[in-house]
């Protein structure tokens, strides 16, 4: 309506315009990976990983840590955590922007839809990072923001269609009910 045009022309004389987000993707090679069962969140000795241990495992893929734990690494030692297997290919996508959770929905059911055919991977991950210095981090609570700013959730989708999900907040925020 008439609210609708005026805000349309205010965007327009202030020079706004919306920006499209940012897609990137990279395929890794060669990527030694966790051993997951979904069944199994704190993981078990020399059978599978825990989903801490993947949270972390999670953040040096996504940063291109080195994994090799070589001492000639001077930044970093970390290594992929036990047990493990390597596999060929790797995909890695990241939507850099202002996405609404609609689109997020859309695309956890898309990677649902990824095990419909037969396929090698028995998980695969979606991870959605707010920004650190958003005014509102869970529904309608306000952002503590000190130092990091941390917003995030991570889901892990398995084979069977299981999942886990995982949420990471500052210090100052609550996670949601």
């Amino acid at each position: 309506g008439a609210e609708g045009s005026t805000l349309k022309s205010y965007f327009s004389k202030n020079q706004v315009k919306a920006l499209k987000p940012k897609i990137t993707f990279s395929t890794l090679r060669d990527l030694q990976c966790p051993v997951l069962q979904s069944n199994e969140l704190q993981g078990k000795p020399e059978e599978s990983c825990s989903t801490e241990e993947l949270f972390e495992w999670l953040g040096a893929v996504s940063n291109q840590v080195s994994l090799d734990n070589k001492s000639s690494s001077f930044l970093s030692t970390y290594c992929c955590p036990q047990p493990s297997t390597v596999v060929d290919k790797a995909f890695l996508c990241t939507i850099t922007g202002f996405i609404i959770p609609e689109k997020i929905i859309q695309l956890l059911e898309q990677l649902c839809c990824y095990f419909g055919e037969p396929k090698l991977a028995y998980w695969l991950t979606l991870t959605v990072h707010g920004f650190a210095d958003s005014p509102v981090s869970w529904r309608e609570s306000e952002h503590g923001f000190h130092k990091g700013g941390e917003n995030l959730y991570n889901f892990v989708i398995f084979r069977n269609l299981d999942y886990w999900l995982q949420m990471a907040v500052g210090t100052n925020d609550d996670c949601p009910p």
